[in-house]
């Protein structure tokens, strides 16, 4: 065996760890900033008729306290949150305050 064969196996290795790193997971759109494109855009599941339905409960019912409130929108259920739930977050700006 040569030392030629363990250094190919290492470069092949490193040259596979480097390419996962390229394909990084999008980052994740708040639900109380994001357009209703963003949202059909990103989201599995939800097309522009539900981004815009999401985008009417924010305006009815003010922001989303914790991705699982999206279940209140009409048409979107648990499963569907739980499949895009790393693709989403509530960013801590538009977080309600909590009362003193």
């Amino acid at each position: 065996m040569t030392l030629l064969n363990p250094l190919r196996a290492l470069l092949a290795t490193l040259l596979f760890c480097f390419s996962l790193s390229l394909t990084a997971a999008p980052p994740a759109i708040d639900l109380n900033t994001a357009s209703a494109k963003e949202i059909a855009t990103t989201l599995s599941g939800i097309g522009m008729k539900k981004a815009l339905a999401i985008l009417d409960y924010r305006t009815l019912n003010g922001p989303f306290v914790r991705i699982d409130d999206l279940v209140k929108v009409k048409g979107i259920g648990t499963a569907t949150v739980n499949k895009n739930r790393h693709l989403m977050m509530v960013g801590v700006e538009s977080q309600v305050e909590p009362k003193q």
